[in-house]
């Protein structure tokens, strides 16, 4: 079969080249992103209310909702939480989960709610993954000069009719958020004393209007040959019908709704009011679609935003501008991991020239490692993939371990070149005899990632891309060593004397041998180095292993900084303390990066600050000139936030694998109980407890106040007076808050704009608490009296939010420790310290609930997967062995490495961080590796590689032992002799490729540098392992096999 294969050159190149083609055409057809999209299986349902209570939208809205969807099949946790105006429902679901199914079901169940309060909005459902966050920010500011004299507050309808709607056309795009700014509002401003002059009510006003604002079909209607439709039309066409209806006919006398109120487009009260750079703006965000390319989508969005400020916005005084993107982030980190690629080829091809000392056995050596890049996108695109820093890193990962089933075989085929054979034979010759050892090797690193499948967790889901990567390459790198090479050293004259090792080679290789053959040739030196290296790897397992984190954090040089106002604060306020704030950093956006480090300013240079300002918090987002600034510019926002007591502050970094709020080392402490008092009281013991227990801990509360603090205006009829003028429960809401913070009436339709229409006295947003008592109140028996006359004023404290957790009211406790502290640490800390303290000392009631999750739930149920399949893999490599080797206890041998090269890359992390931790003395950043998720895959890489090596050895001495009847010293002696070159090649060529991964720092590298770390420092421990502990425990089988 060989020989007719490396007679065939010309078909073998015509092979190639269809290879190469189809895999050019892959690697520009597949979408290039940042991480893999990650599944999607949290559902949030959203619903308006504006005005509601926080209490009434849980009683009216969420309750309710909560009875139906808590029957969706597969639901694992129902989180809502109640707030001024608005209801939020979270459903998440078990991974693997059908999101159309799922979504129809949790659209079946909130249809079955009866009923919701007037004025309520339909509910939106959202299905999204942090895979899929905002990546593009824009924001919509008035011309130099704001020649139109625009409010862009009231801008905002007119840029989410005309710009959202036309960015979302943009292939790849998937919602565009705007935020900033207020809808339009038709404003109603009643005079009460008119009212009461005239005998109007407000229930009169608001019936009038309704009544009036209707169209009704009528149907149709035939005439001779025609027919027409036919409807009767009553909505208002604009303000000034609504200024002319008719309230009420006295005789003659005709009162107007123009009358007795000011009527006014206006916009709703702000909530949000945002600036970039200072200036006060309206802002876009921009989410991507799942499979989508990221960079495609910004070139296509540049092209749109030229024509939308062409088209729309610079005819109405405006432009749109691009202020920030995660495109440059994604951009950087693929170039870095393409530079390492290329850079890890060069040297794996240097490696194998320093022992070939031959250019052209090296140009057939390293032909592999295009061939095999190039099938690793094939892959890729045939598994539906995209293109990512976690899919790159594995074909980087892959470039030196394609290189070894071609220094195998070329080895082989050099050996037999040097026996005499000529150029055809011994490319036939040597390939048949090394080909079972290449397969093994092969489908051991191939077969170790189907495990992989199993594993449902979002870590599971970054290592499907790496497997895949990984798999493509190395199986064509195996066809590539059987098929390409030879054929190509058939028609290659290079001379067998280069490849053979020169002088002083031979004396290194000689040395080496000698050293290995004393080694294992006395029965307690073999056993002592047997034990010494069981005893070592023993040592690295028990106090070497860090305790483990779940997923890098995937750092961005982005700051998020939250600071949470106390309940009762209202948006002037915060406005007023976000100016402060805005009025500090603004100065520093001037700098350069130079005045910082020259120790000039206390802040580091920004290149763009956004302040995002709402009742409840104020939010910066900022970026600085330098990335390595971030970490400094984060400690002088909180230095800064400091100076406001009374807030709880939250400084973070971006992060591009979870939410931008430390979610990848979030512990999560949930807190739930009956009383809110309890609940609060529960949640600040334990807030103060972290605080005590960590140095320095990130902590956020879910509410942010934990304390029943906002103030509460309840207004309690006197039903006995009540009823004497006729006033119901309903008159008395609707009539208290059209007169204070305006009630809804009806739609108003302008330009196919359909705009709120709402009822207010003529204070407007202005009405205050002290004249609440005397607001006039104009009963249905026709008497004005005041409000206080009929119903009693109580001013009591609540909460501004309410959070329910499985339909228990709940504040969940963020805490992040810090960076020097692991995850699994810190969760053991949380339990001990925090949890089982508070619950021994007596601080928290026996009615409260305690129960941790976030990132170390996926933490434990990675690991556990993890475990499960490190199992399983371990038994496909033991049975695939087996099969190869037809032998049922050789492959034991083989295996004993394994746990041997997991010591070596457990040790190689310790070193790792060991050396980084120096670096500061020599003026550099500290390097630290976690020990997380991403980076244990590289110990399920490591079991399908370190048998490479072993299968060598072993396979040539029971050859040996089986075919030439050596004796068992014999046999090994000539297998280590025979395969030390190709084992030395293999594995530097391995490391080199790596090294440039493990050793070169920049953007997106803390997402596969602790896999490659492990994979390096595995493979050089079990070469070493290969060439001592292996030999001795081999010949100590082979010497048992012949005693027997």
């Amino acid at each position: 079969m060989f020989e007719a294969i490396i007679k065939r050159g010309t078909l073998m190149t015509v092979i190639i080249l269809i290879i190469s083609v189809l895999g050019i055409l892959a690697a520009l057809r597949i979408p290039v992103q940042m991480i893999p999209d990650l599944e999607v299986r949290t559902i949030t349902v959203r619903t308006a209310w504006p005005g509601a209570t926080p209490q009434d939208i849980e009683k009216e809205i969420v309750i309710e909702q909560e009875e139906y969807l808590r029957s969706i099949p597969g639901l694992q946790r129902i989180i809502s939480s109640s707030s001024f105006g608005r209801a939020s429902i979270e459903l998440e679901f078990p991974f693997g989960i059908d999101l159309n199914e799922t979504l129809i079901n949790v659209n079946n169940a909130l249809s079955q709610v009866p009923s919701y309060p007037i004025n309520v909005d339909e509910p939106r459902i959202y299905a999204t993954s942090f895979s899929a966050n905002s990546f593009m920010y824009y924001r919509v500011m008035p011309l130099p000069g704001n020649p139109r004299q625009l409010d862009m507050v009231l801008m905002y309808d007119f840029i989410d009719d005309n710009v959202r709607t036309r960015m979302e056309t943009v292939p790849g795009v998937s919602l565009v958020n705007v935020y900033g700014g207020a809808e339009r509002q038709v404003q109603i401003l009643l005079d009460p004393e008119r009212l009461s002059e005239r005998d109007i009510s407000i229930q009169d006003v608001r019936r009038a209007i309704t009544e009036r604002n209707r169209d009704i079909s009528g149907g149709e209607i035939e005439s001779g040959k025609r027919r027409y439709l036919l409807r009767t039309v009553g909505r208002f066409r604009d303000l000034q019908e609504l200024r002319e209806l008719i309230l009420v006919r006295r005789g003659d006398s005709l009162i107007r709704l123009g009358d007795v109120a000011e009527i006014k487009l206006d916009h709703y009260e702000l909530s949000r009011v945002s600036y970039t750079d200072g200036e006060p703006i309206i802002g876009l965000s921009v989410r991507r679609q799942a499979g989508s390319n990221v960079i495609d989508i910004k070139n296509q969005l540049t092209e749109e935003v030229e024509r939308i400020n062409e088209e729309v916005l610079n005819p109405a005084g405006m432009y749109l501008r691009l202020i920030a993107d995660d495109v440059g982030y994604v951009q950087a980190s693929i170039h870095n991991v393409w530079f390492n690629l290329t850079l890890g080829a060069i040297l794996a091809s240097l490696g194998m020239f320093l022992f070939l000392r031959s250019g052209k056995a090296t140009l057939v050596g390293v032909m592999g490692i295009p061939i095999c890049t190039i099938a690793g996108f094939i892959g890729l695109l045939l598994a539906d993939r995209t293109i990512n820093v976690i899919s790159l890193a594995g074909i980087a990962f892959a470039i030196g371990m394609t290189l070894d089933n071609g220094i195998v075989v070329l080895e082989s085929i050099e050996h037999q070149r040097r026996k005499g054979l000529d150029r055809l034979r011994a490319a036939a010759v040597g390939v048949r005899l090394v080909w079972p050892a290449v397969l093994a090797s092969t489908l051991t690193t191939v077969l170790v990632f189907i495990p992989i499948l199993f594993i449902q967790e979002e870590a599971g889901q970054l290592y499907s891309d790496i497997a895949i990567a990984i798999s493509a390459s190395i199986l064509t790198s195996m066809l590539v060593a059987i098929a390409v090479i030879p054929t190509a050293t058939a028609r290659l004259e290079f001379s067998t004397d280069n490849l053979h090792v020169d002088g002083q080679t031979h004396d290194l290789h000689q040395r080496v041998i000698d050293r290995i053959n004393w080694l294992i040739a006395n029965p307690v030196r073999r056993f002592s180095v047997i034990g010494l290296v069981a005893f070592v790897s023993l040592f690295i397992f028990l106090l070497l292993t860090p305790p483990a984190e779940y997923l890098p954090e995937g750092e961005e040089p982005k700051a998020f900084a939250s600071l949470t106002s106390p309940p009762g604060y209202n948006i002037d306020t915060m406005t007023k303390i976000g100016k402060e704030l805005q009025a500090y950093f603004l100065p520093f956006l001037d700098d350069e990066p130079q005045q910082f480090d020259n120790g000039e300013t206390k802040v580091p240079a920004l290149d763009f600050l956004n302040v995002s300002i709402q009742a409840q918090r104020i939010r910066i987002i900022a970026v600085t000139k330098d990335p390595s600034h971030i970490k400094p510019f984060m400690e002088s926002l909180q230095q800064k936030y400091r100076e406001y007591p009374a807030m709880r502050a939250f400084v973070t970094r971006g992060s591009i694998i979870t939410s931008n709020s430390g979610g990848t080392r979030s512990i999560n402490l949930d807190i739930s109980g009956a009383k809110l008092s309890e609940i609060y009281d529960a949640a600040l013991a334990a807030y103060r407890r972290a605080e005590e227990v960590f140095d320095s801990p990130r902590l956020r509360a879910d509410p942010s106040t934990l304390s029943l603090s906002q103030p509460l205006i309840e207004v309690k009829p006197r039903w006995k007076r009540a009823s004497e003028v006729g006033m119901t429960t309903q008159d008395f809401g609707y009539t208290i808050a059209a007169l204070t913070d305006g009630a809804f009436v009806d739609e108003f339709y302008l330009d196919d704009d359909k705009i709120d229409i709402y009822l207010y006295s003529k204070a407007g947003f202005d009405a205050t608490v002290d004249s609440l008592n005397q607001i006039s109140i104009y009963t249905p028996i026709g008497a004005v009296v005041p409000l206080s006359s009929i119903a009693s004023i109580e001013e009591t404290v609540d909460t501004n939010i309410i959070r329910r957790l499985n339909s228990q009211r709940t504040v969940t406790l963020n805490i992040i420790p810090p960076d020097k502290v692991a995850l699994e640490t810190g969760v053991e800390i949380v339990k001990r310290d925090v949890v089982e303290y508070l619950r021994e000392s007596g601080a928290i009631s026996s009615n409260i609930n305690m129960t941790i999750s976030g990132a170390s739930d996926q933490l434990d149920a990675t690991r556990e997967a993890l475990a499960a399949n490190y199992i399983v893999a371990i038994v496909i490599i033991y049975l695939l062995l087996v099969a190869i080797f037809t032998h049922w206890a050789y492959p034991l041998l083989i295996m004993t490495t394994i746990p041997l090269g997991v010591a070596g890359g457990i040790l190689g992390l310790w070193l790792f961080n060991l050396g980084g931790s120096f670096l500061p003395l020599i003026g550099l950043n500290e390097l630290h590796l976690s020990f997380d998720m991403i980076a244990m895959l590289g110990f399920l890489i490591l079991m399908g590689t370190v048998v490479n090596n072993p299968i060598l050895i072993v396979h040539q001495a029971m050859t040996n032992v089986r075919k030439s009847g050596m004796n068992a010293m014999d046999a090994v002696r000539h297998a280590v002799d025979s395969r030390i070159r190709p084992i030395a090649m293999s594995t530097l060529t391995t490391v080199f490729g790596l090294a440039p991964l493990v050793f070169l720092a920049g953007e997106g590298t803390e997402l596969y540098r602790g896999v490659g770390v492990i994979v390096m420092f595995g493979l050089l421990g079990t070469a070493l392992v290969t060439l001592t502990f292996l030999p001795a425990l081999t010949l100590l089988v082979l010497r048992m096999t012949e005693a027997k």
